[in-house]
């Protein structure tokens, strides 16, 4: 069987992501075209703006979607996405920074303004090399990626697992956030990396550097979502299901469960980290606040909302909420949060399997009817 054969396989035993996927394809092209072409007074156009808001809501779905991989097919409920999706946005912005070169407040050609404001002599070793996009994006994988490593290597040969696991994830976030505010661990401090003015030669403030970032986004958001599709649906993912739902059984059936486990999370923290690295350019700053372990709890909240276990349910809630919150904050700014606390709080009482679950359910009630 060919590569096409098993794309087209595992996009016809997923009606509801193939149609979803679709989606996202039709309405991004029609909306990079809207915005490059429709005359800005036309009722057609789509201001840049709107088009970087999209762009982040396709990062968040992204994330989402690397977290529902580890959580609702392997039971690993990570509170830690968040570090990984702030290193590969920090790996990205120490990139924008070098491209500022003498154009920033201080004018220094070689460091970034917030070293020249904390007087610092030169460059440190580990700033060395973003000033090549392809290091960059190398770091963008590896900063993740070997983090998430050495923590899962030591918490799975440890047989951490349920709560435990999550509380260890949180902390490690809680330990990045605390050594990131330190402007002495040289990453901006409270103010973060920002200012940032061009990548790969387009300047950030184009219509088509966002265009660009934007269908970037999409495409990245489409090819992970096959990616996971491929693996929940082979051997691999037989097996990850198998460790959610059984792990003492599975283990006992002579499964080296965590290399499983260590695995998925590795390439799941990878996803997330090219999350963070695709949405530091679109909103133009990159800070320590995104280590806040809040929000790696406000992305378990996009997976549950959606729809755990079903990988597009965690691209749904991520942008149900994500509008929600662009939503509420612009039609009731003073009382937003309660709003967004009130929809988290009605769908744990009334849809325990997310929003996909309530359509699942309407389309039961459908068919028994008939």
């Amino acid at each position: 069987m060919n590569n096409k054969s098993v794309l087209m396989s595992l996009l016809m035993n997923d009606k509801i992501g193939s149609k979803l996927i679709g989606f996202i394809i039709l309405a991004s092209i029609i909306i990079a075209l809207l915005n490059l072409f429709a005359p800005e007074g036309s009722a057609l156009h789509v201001p840049t703006y709107i088009v970087s808001l999209l762009g982040k809501y396709l990062c968040f779905a992204l994330l989402a979607l690397a977290l529902d991989l580890v959580w609702g097919y392997c039971g690993i409920l990570s509170l830690g996405h968040g570090a990984f999706f702030a290193l590969g946005g920090y790996a990205m912005g120490m990139y924008l920074m070098r491209q500022i070169g003498d154009r920033g407040v201080y004018g220094n050609p070689d460091l970034p303004d917030f070293m020249v404001f904390l007087d610092w002599a030169e460059m440190p070793w580990y700033w060395q090399g973003f000033d090549s996009l392809s290091f960059a994006l190398l770091m963008v994988v590896l900063a993740p990626g070997l983090l998430s490593f050495l923590f899962g290597w030591l918490a799975f040969r440890s047989r951490v697992t349920g709560v435990y696991l999550s509380i260890i994830t949180q902390a490690m976030t809680y330990a990045l956030l605390q050594a990131f505010y330190m402007n002495e661990f040289g990453f901006g401090g409270n103010n973060g990396l920002t200012d940032f003015k061009d990548i790969a030669g387009f300047s950030l403030l184009a219509d088509g550097t966002a265009v660009g970032l934007f269908l970037i986004s999409a495409l990245s958001l489409v090819l992970a979502y096959i990616a996971c599709r491929f693996i929940t649906e082979s051997k691999f993912g037989k097996v990850l299901i198998a460790i959610r739902d059984a792990e003492s059984r599975t283990r006992f059936m002579g499964y080296r469960v965590e290399h499983y486990k260590l695995v998925v999370f590795v390439f799941s923290a990878v996803l997330a980290g090219i999350a963070g690295a695709l949405f530091v350019p679109q909103v133009g700053i990159i800070n320590p606040g995104e280590f806040s372990p809040i929000k790696s709890i406000e992305i378990v909240i996009w997976v549950a909302l959606g729809g755990r276990g079903t990988l597009y349910g965690a691209v749904i809630g991520a942008f149900i909420v994500s509008y929600g919150k662009t939503f509420f904050t612009g039609a009731f700014p003073e009382i937003w949060l309660f709003m967004l606390g009130g929809l988290f709080v009605l769908t744990t009482m009334y849809l325990p399997n997310g929003v996909v679950g309530l359509f699942g359910r309407i389309k039961a009630n459908k068919g028994e009817a008939s």
